[in-house]
């Protein structure tokens, strides 16, 4: 499924950054050509301009003059004394030369309406541009120029190719073509990156959700299949032993209430529907109403909990309170079940700027370092002491996800002398959860 979203989402972020760029080229080539093209013009004119003031200057035309300005092939002239052709130059021109001439004489005399009138001693001309035979190497720069002296009119056709700014355009279009190829390759390449990092959580996310459906499917199986035979053997059983089996339903069937419960809780964060109700809290107030909660219960089971508070008056903190009792309980819970009856748990708070830090410490046998980064994953049990009923992996990644909801944290360390060490970093200012 991902790979075929990948695909797709490639194929739509690398078509459309293609598209705005080949836009944008076109764009570009567009403006740039058409400003080439007046350019090109524009120095044709000002030629015109200067030959045709020297021309002016002069009372004869010369066959040298005339062979100078066609001799760097530059030029095309040709001459019209009193509207008849004027044959010089007309032999040594080529068939291609000679087409453009005529096609430039053809051009004035449909579109002669035009054109300026002669003027008596003065030269009155006109620039444009023509095909010779409509092909791209085919076109040019026209002028048309009249000099009207006493013996009559001369009328004369000079002419340019635009050859050269055909190839400059040719050329720039091509090195365009080039960049966008090559552009469109890396874009390609990148687009196909960029969708692969953009789909990476997404795909971890869909294999923890499976994941977690496995696990939690097979964490139910047990308990509901310890419910079946219990029932099923309570039947068979003779009244005075079905209370046995009954207990075993009940503790049972309350064990996945609390799994389901731990689930439900998970579902909400995940949702984004985690519910916080914050307040103002007095962190050693909340230190020691947990630490009585389970003084009682630690030392039925051989534990000595101890407490630790600062002796100044502890500043306020913004929280849930029923939830870091929570993530509390979690903890001790945790440290009654792995550490070997006699271990020290101690609770300890301390107060630095604006953090408040909150530890539940414990003198047992410790995590190893390679299980810490796991610690936190749902349903991790790094070892079998962690496989007894009751507890399914899942109270520390709820105590993590409370943390995050409170925009604290929630670590790991290990204990000077052995054990570990539990620390919830809140903040004293007040942020909604």
């Amino acid at each position: 499924m991902f790979r075929q979203v990948h695909r797709r989402l490639t194929f739509l972020c690398a078509g459309i950054t293609i598209l705005v760029l080949i836009l944008m080229s076109c764009s570009y080539l567009y403006i740039s050509e058409k400003n080439l093209r007046e350019s090109s013009f524009t120095s044709f004119q000002n030629d015109m301009n200067t030959l045709l003031s020297n021309l002016e200057n002069q009372t004869v035309i010369t066959h040298e003059w005339l062979s100078k300005m066609e001799g760097n092939g530059k030029y095309l002239l040709s001459l019209r004394d009193n509207g008849q052709d004027f044959l010089w130059g007309r032999q040594e021109h080529d068939p291609a030369c000679r087409e453009a001439i005529d096609a430039g004489w053809n051009y004035y005399d449909a579109n002669s309406g035009g054109f300026p009138s002669a003027q008596p001693f003065t030269i009155r001309h006109q620039e444009f541009s023509f095909s010779s035979s409509g092909g791209k190497n085919d076109d040019y720069y026209g002028c048309i120029a009249f000099s009207s002296r006493d013996t009559g009119t001369l009328t004369i056709l000079i002419l340019r190719s635009m050859g050269n700014l055909q190839e400059r355009i040719q050329t720039q279009r091509n090195s365009f073509l080039i960049l966008i190829v090559s552009a469109s390759l890396v874009l390609a390449f990148f687009s196909y990156l960029f969708t692969g990092l953009l789909l990476k959580p997404l795909k971890k996310s869909r294999q923890s959700q499976i994941e977690f459906v496995a696990a939690a499917s097979h964490e139910l199986r047990t308990p509901l299949s310890v419910i079946l035979s219990a029932s099923n053997a309570c039947r068979k059983a003779p009244p005075e032993e079905q209370g046995m089996f009954f207990d075993i339903i009940k503790k049972e069937g309350d064990a996945m209430s609390g799994l389901i419960s731990d689930l439900l809780t998970l579902a909400g964060a995940d949702s984004h529907s985690f519910t916080i109700r914050a307040a103002s809290c007095e962190p050693d107030t909340l230190l020691l109403d947990t630490f009585e909660a389970f003084e009682l219960l630690a030392r039925e089971k051989g534990y000595h909990l101890s407490i630790q508070l600062p002796e100044e008056k502890t500043t306020p903190v913004f929280c849930d309170s029923d939830r870091i009792r929570q993530v509390l309980s979690v903890l001790l819970h945790n440290a009654f079940s792995f550490c070997p009856s006699g271990s020290r748990i101690t609770l300890s708070l301390s107060q630095q700027d604006k953090i408040t830090s909150v530890s539940v410490a414990d003198n047992g046998p410790g995590i190893p370092d390679d299980r810490k980064a796991h610690l936190f994953d749902r349903f991790y049990r790094g070892d079998s002491s962690r496989q007894d009923t009751g507890h399914f992996g899942l109270g520390l990644s709820i105590a993590r996800e409370i943390m995050d909801a409170h925009h604290g944290s929630l670590t790991v360390s290990d204990t000077p002398g052995g054990g570990s060490t539990f620390t919830l970093i809140l903040n004293n200012y007040r942020k909604k959860p």
